[in-house]
């Protein structure tokens, strides 16, 4: 295997990322496709959706009282309600883990390059489409946001960011603390993508999951290497990430069942909490090929 090969197997360039337009435009998906990927119907809880404040006029009976707008009200001393107009297109916001846990695998490709080929390809979709293209690139020290804007430039800044991680303050960016920003920056009504191995999914990330749903359609699309769900064979296998070294021995059962069950445990959490709030869930390993993934 050459240099070139080796390296996209563990970063992604611009240029991979621009050449997944092609595959993407193949995908054809569509929204109401990601509802209808839930079981059993599935209808929009999400009221007035993809329309946005236009003016306000004045009351006439039959205008729903839900959209008075008070502060025309009291100023005018007339009841006003407001008017919205529907939006043109809808904004898709993309959220990917990038922090150390992500950059491993032992076959295939890297966690963190599969999460940004699949990123590319649902922001290529969305572009197709006419939606605005937007998102969140997270590490374990800092937590980027990306405005959702049209065209094939919000495409590209969007990737950019993917690949070019600013460097930032010290933070302690977990799990929990990233899905709280996503919250505050997914305006509703949004499609929501969330690509992360999920690591440290606790009861606060589910309660800002669980506040995000409300408001937006989320899909969780869980990234993991084989490994951690199985170890090998009996043996003894050395991990590194080039400063530190880890042994582990297979030989023990014990070791191997707990290991597997402690895996199991957070797939069932992961999953149960999809289940609960009615988002969309499916898994891809480092050695899926993406563009089959969401076909």
């Amino acid at each position: 295997m050459s240099k070139a090969d080796n390296n996209s197997l563990v970063s992604v360039q611009l240029k991979t990322l621009v050449n997944l337009a092609k595959p993407a435009a193949l995908l054809k998906l569509h929204h109401s496709a990601i509802r209808s990927g839930q079981s059993g119907g599935y209808i929009s809880r999400f009221k007035g959706r993809g329309m946005e404040f236009d003016e306000a006029r004045p009351y006439q009976p039959g205008d729903d009282i839900r959209n008075i707008d008070w502060r025309v009200t009291a100023r005018t001393g007339k009841t006003h309600t407001k008017v919205f107009r529907e939006e043109r297109e809808r904004p898709v916001f993309i959220s990917v883990d990038n922090r150390p846990a992500m950059h491993f695998a032992t076959r295939g490709v890297f966690k963190s390059v599969q999460a940004a080929k699949i990123a590319a390809l649902l922001a290529w979709t969305a572009q197709l489409k006419g939606d605005r293209i937007g998102g969140q690139i997270h590490t374990d020290t800092l937590c980027q946001e990306v405005k959702p804007q049209n065209g094939k430039h919000a495409v590209l800044r969007f990737f950019n960011a993917l690949i070019n991680t600013r460097s930032a303050v010290t933070l302690d960016m977990t799990l929990e603390r990233t899905l709280a920003r996503l919250v505050q920056h997914a305006r509703p009504g949004s499609l929501v993508y969330i690509i992360s191995d999920f690591r440290g999914l606790d009861q606060k990330a589910d309660h800002h999951l669980a506040k995000l749903s409300r408001h937006c359609d989320v899909v969780l699309i869980h990234i993991f290497d084989p490994l951690e769900s199985h170890l090998p064979e009996k043996g003894r296998y050395r991990f590194t990430d080039n400063q530190r070294d880890i042994v582990i021995d297979t030989g023990d059962s014990q070791r191997i069942l707990s290991y597997q069950h402690h895996y199991q445990q957070r797939l069932d959490t992961l999953q149960h909490t999809a289940k609960k709030l009615g988002l969309l869930f499916f898994q891809c390993s480092t050695t899926d090929n993406p563009v089959e993934v969401l076909r």
